[in-house]
């Protein structure tokens, strides 16, 4: 563990395996609960150094994290490849990201205004002048999923820093050897100690004693809508922001070039096996490009090469975990036994689920109505342009969609009607770049990432009123 701005070892440890070949490749220590009030105290006593940090020297640091990762951009890839499962060149992707992530924050960091207030806008006011400032909220918990354990890591720790604050990082178990490197290039690039701590653990016992305590002031959590529910139940009066669930709907209505489309489209679907908050996972299609998209795509998913995540040429590796497999190969059964048609997957071979492409699907069924998480689309078509905005609408997450139309009415429309908190027009649902506004709506979450807007919930507003 990272505590102090000292490494601790631990009396337990949490083997790390990975998920290709079932192997042990590390182990971090388990955080007993002097380890955590030792990282609470530690970050509660650090904030006093943290606020005082002039924003050059906070962007100083974040710009040279971001150095030190693009130096070493081979070996992160690696790691994460080793310890997710991750096809080594959507890992070399991560990183690449997470270098462009933590150069944005270091721009934030400069660039944290207040403003001035008219007061004498009311009569009350004409003898007063008025301002405000943002400041740092206080201690950070950021609780980090498995699938970009890096770069999600970064949207959390690097705003927090940039801002002022100190941060207790919790990341996902599965995955948690990648911050331990970034734990290390944040100590070489001299961040004062105690601003960032590392401790691991299970969300339901580290996660959760965490969270109750009082000393902290916001907690930021990626992952599952049911335990981002228990989080905002157990917060009490902090600041949550939460990216949770989606379940992303694209909308083809009509297209220049189809080929061009399903590319991104077989990306957006199968991407590090589906195992991505924005990948596709419902695609409607006009009635009159069914066929031949339907056609396309399939032939183009027979041609994904599926192994080992370390070759540089391989599309689909391994889910996280069996249980993942287990679960998802259990929604694909109920979508059989109920209607669905298979034209492509729906099997594994331990922990690899084949890319599975379906049609006939209903509403009800898993795969249609939860996040699948897993490498598996659905393909439904329909009639007019107004059912489709309908049914992409038919789910309780709206993190991203995406509408394919030349006609500006219908783009407008999409922009009117479909209730997401990103709408990604003529491209996947599953485009981003860091530097964006990123959140959902309904149960896909609260808050917004992307470095300006992650620091400025990460922040409070302080009014200052001076009488003339």
């Amino acid at each position: 563990m990272f505590i102090n701005g000292k490494w601790k070892e631990g009396k337990q440890y949490i083997a790390v395996i990975s998920p290709f070949s079932n192997e042990i490749i590390g182990k971090v220590p388990k955080a007993e609960d002097k380890d955590i009030e030792d990282a609470v105290s530690s970050a509660v006593n650090a904030f006093q150094t943290s606020k005082k940090i002039p924003a050059y020297e906070r962007a100083r640091i974040l710009e040279e994290v971001s150095e030190k990762i693009d130096e070493n951009q081979q070996e992160l890839a690696q790691l994460i490849a080793l310890e997710s499962g991750k096809p080594i060149r959507y890992a070399l992707g991560e990183v690449k990201r997470a270098v462009g992530t933590f150069k944005f924050a270091s721009i934030e960091a400069r660039e944290i205004y207040g403003n001035v207030i008219p007061m004498d806008a009311a009569k009350k006011g004409k003898d007063y002048f008025g301002f405000y400032l943002r400041v740092p909220k206080g201690v950070i918990l950021a609780i980090t999923p498995f699938n970009f354990p890096l770069n999600l890591v970064a949207h959390k720790v690097a705003p927090a820093i940039a801002s002022g604050n100190s941060v207790i990082l919790k990341p996902a178990s599965v995955t948690p050897l990648i911050s331990l490197k970034l734990g290390e290039i944040f100590e070489n690039a001299g961040l004062p100690k105690g601003i960032l701590n590392i401790v691991f653990g299970s969300g339901s016992d580290v996660g959760t004693k965490l969270v109750r305590d009082e000393r902290i002031q916001m907690v930021t959590f990626t992952g599952s809508l049911p335990v981002g529910e228990i989080i905002k139940r157990e917060a009490g009066f902090k600041t949550v922001t939460l990216e949770l669930g989606n379940n992303s709907p694209v909308v083809l209505e009509d297209v220049e070039n189809l080929h061009q489309v399903v590319d991104r489209l077989i990306i957006g679907s199968f991407a590090y096996s589906g195992q991505v908050c924005i990948s596709v996972q419902r695609i409607y299609v006009n009635r009159k490009l069914f066929d031949d998209f339907v056609s396309l795509f399939v032939e183009k998913t027979e041609n994904l090469k599926i192994g080992d995540p370390l070759l540089p040429d391989t599309d689909i590796g391994p889910m996280i975990s069996p249980s993942e497999v287990t679960r998802a190969m259990d929604w694909l059964n109920e979508a059989k036994t109920t209607g669905a048609k298979v034209l492509k997957g729906c099997r594994n071979e331990g922990n690899i689920i084949f890319p599975t492409v379906l049609i006939n699907v209903t509403k009800e069924m898993k795969v249609m109505k939860n996040e699948v998480f897993a490498p598996i689309v659905s393909i439904i078509p329909y009639d007019n342009f107004d059912e489709a905005i309908e049914l992409a609408n038919e789910s309780k997450y709206g993190l991203q969609a995406s509408v394919y139309t030349k006609n500006i009415d219908k783009l407008f429309k999409a922009i009117d009607t479909i209730d997401v908190g990103g709408l990604i027009l003529n491209d996947f649902p599953t485009f981003r770049v860091d530097h964006m506004p990123y959140g959902g709506v309904k149960k896909s979450g609260m808050g917004r990432e992307g470095l300006k807007y992650a620091i400025d919930e990460m922040t409070e507003i302080k009014l200052v009123v001076i009488k003339r």
